[in-house]
């Protein structure tokens, strides 16, 4: 598990790598790519669960049929 320590070393690591100017920028794309992320999750889910209900509406019910022994 990471500690405090680490997450400071880490972060002060990052900032003296890209410096203070492109911090903000990295961190306002990553909020978008996320929000596309679960905007397409949530899309893809309510696709699914229309599709879901229109198979349900077009499967013809199926029949149990009973074998005869002789």
């Amino acid at each position: 598990m990471i500690g405090t320590t680490e997450i400071l070393v880490i972060s002060g690591v990052v900032l003296l790598l890209f410096g203070s100017t492109a911090l903000p920028k990295f961190a306002r794309s990553l909020g978008k790519a996320k929000k596309e992320l679960e905007k397409g999750m949530k899309e893809g889910m309510s696709e699914d669960d229309e599709s879901n209900d229109k198979e349900e509406v077009l499967e013809k019910p199926k029949t149990i049929t009973k074998s005869k022994k002789k």
